[in-house]
């Protein structure tokens, strides 16, 4: 059995920190406001246009206040890292502002203000679906053409910032050309991490086979050069040549259980995907929550309601929580670049739940065992940045916050 990430120190029960491989920050501003029947044929897709409506209201100093609040609300929870998964660029009638990475640039003061590390993905985005149709008005502020895209790339890189990494980020197979991914996966650096949003949807997958003549996973394994830098989000509609061939690459798929949950978008084959050796972390994206443990949780209780059977994501170990863990610390590297291992998480030992707890249940009973908070501090590269459970700089944060809220919702 995999020695314990979780150790016993004068501190509390000390584990490495987590990281979190998909987010869009500025849906944290629209948690809680989808929730209301549109159609009763409701999905992701009518979901998309409440999306759609919040980006056209941010600027610059909004989605900086939000996304510091966010990745306050991250830290205390224990993530230490953050995949930004970044769209917005530009100004709501698709022109680019002044500083044409000022939308980049508040994410990563965000980040600094908050301490969390930063894996900041720039997204290309150029079509409206798999046809080639031009964006729609609402999409414009996402768009780029290749150019201006790897302009952007490069004017972000910054090698004195050790806690920001820039990564690439391809939409979607419906909204990057295949031209346009060999161009862009072409001129990356060969240690540059991709992600993608990947068969999310049925509807994405029945189009894809369509217009490509193929799945969209089987599709990108065909014509990507699918390896370890990789992170296929939410690959929720896999078949079982997919399963084994998504592990056997060594990308990591990006589970983002809440997430999908929430957008009724289906449940990820967590057994097979173990049995065939493959990797995964875990995501909150829309952060509806931001709460890995309900990330974990959930992902382990969708494979018992399924399977009407329990204790479903084992491995080496017996324990689930052992084996949920030690996946989402292994692949933390490969699909942040971020050295999340070196900084730490500690729960607090004295939490009623944990009464008696040792090194062979603690990380079960702090995932499985209720809602109360256990994490008492982090530190982030050395910096402590949450202590008695809460950010040390939360109430400034969340005054700012109030305040673009205020403004987003006028």
């Amino acid at each position: 059995m995999p020695e314990s990430p979780v150790q016993r120190t004068a501190r509390g029960w000390e584990l490495p920190g987590l990281a979190n491989l998909h987010s869009h920050a500025f849906q944290r501003a629209m948690a809680g406001m989808a929730e209301r029947q549109t159609d009763p044929a409701d999905s992701f897709w009518t979901w998309r246009e409440t999306m759609y409506r919040m980006a056209a209201r941010f600027d610059p100093d909004t989605l900086r206040d939000v996304a510091a609040q966010l990745y306050v609300e991250m830290l205390e929870a224990g993530y230490t890292a953050v995949c930004e998964f970044h769209y917005v660029h530009h100004a709501v009638d698709g022109r680019p502002y002044a500083d044409p990475a000022a939308m980049s640039r508040a994410l990563i003061d965000a980040a600094r203000a908050t301490g969390i590390r930063l894996t900041l993905l720039l997204v290309l985005y150029m079509t409206g679906g798999f046809d080639g149709r031009a964006l729609a008005e609402r999409q414009r502020r996402f768009g780029h053409d290749v150019d201006g895209y790897l302009r952007l790339l490069e004017t972000l890189r910054d090698p004195r910032n050790e806690a920001l990494r820039i990564g690439c980020a391809l939409h979607s197979l419906r909204a990057v050309p295949e031209d346009a991914m060999r161009s862009v996966l072409a001129a990356l650096p060969s240690d540059s991490r991709i992600h993608i949003h990947i068969a999310e949807q049925t509807a994405e997958v029945d189009e894809c086979i369509a217009l490509r003549g193929a799945r969209p996973v089987r599709w990108l394994l065909d014509h990507a050069p699918v390896d370890s830098r990789w992170t296929l989000v939410h690959a929720t509609h896999l078949d079982d040549g997919e399963i084994a061939d998504v592990a056997a690459s060594r990308a990591t798929v990006a589970i983002c259980t809440t997430t999908e949950a929430n957008l009724g978008d289906g449940l990820f084959p967590l057994r097979a995907f173990l049995e065939a050796g493959g990797r995964f972390g875990i995501g909150s994206d829309s952060h509806v929550s931001t709460s890995p443990i309900e990330e974990l949780r959930w992902l382990e209780y969708g494979q018992r309601l399924v399977t009407r059977r329990r204790n479903v994501a084992v491995g080496a170990s017996t324990s689930v929580g052992e084996t949920l863990l030690e996946r989402v610390l292994e692949s933390a590297l490969d699909s942040s670049a971020q050295a999340t291992n070196e900084d730490r998480v500690v729960l607090d030992a004295d939490a009623p739940i944990l009464a008696g707890a040792t090194a062979d249940d603690v990380i079960d009973r702090w995932i499985f065992s209720g809602n109360r908070p256990l994490v008492r501090e982090v530190d982030v590269a050395g910096r402590t940045v949450v202590r008695d459970g809460r950010h040390v700089d939360a109430d400034a944060i969340a005054t700012r916050y109030r305040a673009a809220m205020a403004k987003l919702l006028a």
